[in-house]
């Protein structure tokens, strides 16, 4: 019988210190793209996916994106009143219903791996979706749908992936390919974040995961990897050792890092390019700064 997807891990547990001194009182994660918060973009892949039910992995001081999901009677009362129906519409796209959304607390920052790791008792025994929200993915059909459909036909753990510049695999979990089919690659390794001239490929894996339940038994050991934490791509390759098979996909989109300021930023002007209302006054602007410095040069 073939497993369904229904429901994602969003590690959201970060200190975000490299947007400080934004991040000190505001989650990184409901930083706005535009006019939506980064968790927001996450949210509408996963549901596209498919994902019925959402496990944040929280931390001290993100009592605000806890909020930005709950229902606001008052604003929503204000917005009826005025008539103001299409903003309403919006507004109620971000509620998520009683029992749809769980939150964990992460106590201690020890990696990505950590994180996975103790939202395992609402996992049970199924496969799952991990989703960072710092990678923003620009796609038409939306990224974890792309890989639920490769899940279909795999039944096996799949990472997203995407060819880096070889300086960059020391930056990244690289997989050690077995067979290039295309889309989808065989693997016989993963090697998180590999010494300068060591990596096994330029495959980087990205922050997107369809998991089986025995990464999480491998998690269980809580052993320490790369960087001292413990690296959820070191219990990827253990259940690989196991026998099962790790597969790295290559999306159709394009990946914004936003965890870094100049992924924002870059993500911040394609998505607002792609706006009708957006496109025109900013694209002016642009092309007036353009000028501008050459004018200058």
């Amino acid at each position: 019988m073939r497993s369904k997807i229904t429901k994602a891990i969003f590690p959201v547990a970060g200190l975000g210190t490299r947007f400080l001194p934004a991040t000190k009182s505001v989650p990184k994660e409901i930083m706005t793209l535009v006019d939506r918060p980064l968790v927001q973009y996450a949210i509408d892949e996963a549901r596209a996916a498919g994902i019925k039910e959402f496990i944040f992995i929280t931390s001290r001081g993100k009592g605000a994106l806890e909020d930005y999901f709950d229902y606001a009677p008052q604003l929503e009362a204000e917005l009826r009143r005025k008539g103001k129906d299409d903003l309403l519409e919006i507004l109620k796209s971000t509620n998520m219903d009683s029992g749809e959304v769980a939150y964990m607390r992460q106590h201690k920052p020890l990696g990505l791996g950590h994180a996975v790791w103790c939202a395992r008792r609402l996992i049970s025994n199924e496969p799952f979706a991990v989703i960072l929200p710092d990678d923003v993915i620009a796609a038409e059909k939306p990224c974890l749908a792309q890989m639920v459909e490769a899940f279909e036909e795999t039944q096996g753990n799949i990472v997203a992936a995407m060819e880096v510049p070889d300086a960059m695999t020391k930056s990244y979990g690289i997989l050690d390919i077995k067979e290039d089919m295309g889309s989808i690659v065989s693997t016989k390794g993963m090697v998180e974040k590999p010494a300068a001239g060591t990596a096994p490929s330029n495959l980087a894996v990205i922050g997107r995961y369809i998991l089986t339940p025995t990464v999480l038994q491998k998690l269980n050991r809580k052993q320490a990897g790369a960087g001292g934490e413990i690296q959820l791509t070191d219990a990827i390759d253990a259940a690989r050792e196991d026998g099962e098979e790790v597969y790295g996909f290559r999306f159709q989109g394009q990946r914004f890092d936003c965890g870094s300021k100049a992924g924002f930023l870059q993500a911040t002007v394609a998505f607002a390019l792609a706006r009708d209302d957006l496109r025109d006054e900013l694209w002016n602007y642009i092309s007036d700064v353009v000028h501008s410095e050459k004018a200058a040069q």
